[in-house]
């Protein structure tokens, strides 16, 4: 079983976006002391929900911080991005890190980030497909044109290539696709590409949605066993009552100021989630509690599901320090439980 720390660079209520970050650059700094596999970086804009506008670019600065440590993006935006820049940067990050890079990609929201950037409701609603698909052939193709509905270009070469060796692996960067919909997972399995299920998810959604993908990624002539990752949160204490505790005095909080911050393109109606609501949700269905809780409910989700590698969120609290213990418990006593 592979677990990693899930880094969203949260803005808790009363902190600065520069103490997001540092507590985002030292949760990986930490994960790689701890002996976790990886860290997991989301990309959010213009909301303190999560502070780091750019996955890619926090994901070099981290490679560059480490030395074991896999690092991944979760997500890169496709929709705000032309897939041909994020393929360059992906390429890079994957040779010079030794090939310890992960390329997440998404759809995003229907979000003002669309009009900032120029992309459109289109590129949200009907362009994903087509940006997924460049992006795919950009980090497999020695030579790449462009004649879709979308991006239009004449034949260019594919600088740096990804897949030239790399220690006798000829492939380029893995790339994952986050699913939050039947739609999304066949779309992931249609192309072969594991999937990235959201925290949101309990252990039979999930099961539901990998099940999905095995039927469809067979019936299109790929393995239907791909490495899938499942994100949660993780929160340890001595005491399972003390570990929630610690998540529902900061994460409604947090919740209520970044996921009111969100702006849609469209002015179109916004369903809320209630935020205790929601976090007394995520400390039922993931490790928070005691380090033999935690192991366990792993331990099930991978029975229950097949997914063996987790993206878990580490920094509930919202305090520095306590993430830095939370991720050395995780590393201490959980991992050895799981085997």
């Amino acid at each position: 079983m592979r677990v990693g720390a899930f880094v969203l660079a949260a803005q808790f209520p009363g902190q600065g976006q520069g103490e997001a970050l540092h507590r985002a650059v030292r949760t990986a700094e930490v994960a790689e002391e701890a002996g976790l596999d990886s860290v997991w970086l989301a990309e959010h804009h213009f909301v303190p929900y999560g502070v780091c506008p750019s996955a890619v670019t926090l994901a070099a600065l981290l490679l560059g911080r480490t030395r074991r440590l896999r690092v991944g993006t979760a997500v890169s935006v496709l929709p705000s991005t032309h897939p041909v820049a994020l393929g360059e940067q992906a390429a890079l990050l994957h040779l010079t890190s030794g090939g310890r890079f992960t390329l997440g990609v998404g759809r995003g929201g229907p979000w003002v980030d669309l009009e900032v950037f120029g992309g459109g409701l289109d590129a949200y609603e009907k362009g994903f497909p087509e940006s997924l698909d460049l992006l795919r052939r950009w980090l497999t193709e020695p030579r790449v044109a462009a004649a879709g509905e979308r991006y239009g270009f004449r034949e260019v070469a594919v600088v740096p290539r990804p897949s030239e060796a790399l220690d006798g692996d000829g492939s380029g960067p893995e790339v994952i696709v986050a699913c939050t919909s039947p739609a999304s997972v066949r779309l992931a399995a249609e192309r072969g590409l594991p999937m990235l299920l959201g925290m949101h998810c309990g252990d039979e959604e999930k099961a539901a949605m990998v099940a999905l993908y095995r039927r469809t990624a067979s019936a299109a002539g790929h393995c239907p066993d791909a490495p899938h990752v499942s994100a949660g949160v993780c929160q340890l204490a001595d005491r399972t009552a003390d570990a929630r505790e610690a998540l529902l005095k900061a994460m409604p909080g947090w919740l209520k100021q970044g996921l009111d911050a969100h702006v849609t393109v469209d002015g179109r109606e916004r369903a809320m989630r209630d935020p205790v609501a929601y976090t007394e949700l995520l400390c039922d269905l993931h490790p928070v509690g005691t380090p033999r809780l935690a192991a366990n409910r792993l331990a099930a989700t991978s029975e229950r599901t097949g997914i063996t590698r987790f993206a878990l969120l580490t920094e509930g609290s919202g305090d520095l320090a306590a993430t830095e213990e939370n991720v050395r418990r995780l590393g201490a006593e959980v991992l050895p439980r799981l085997g």
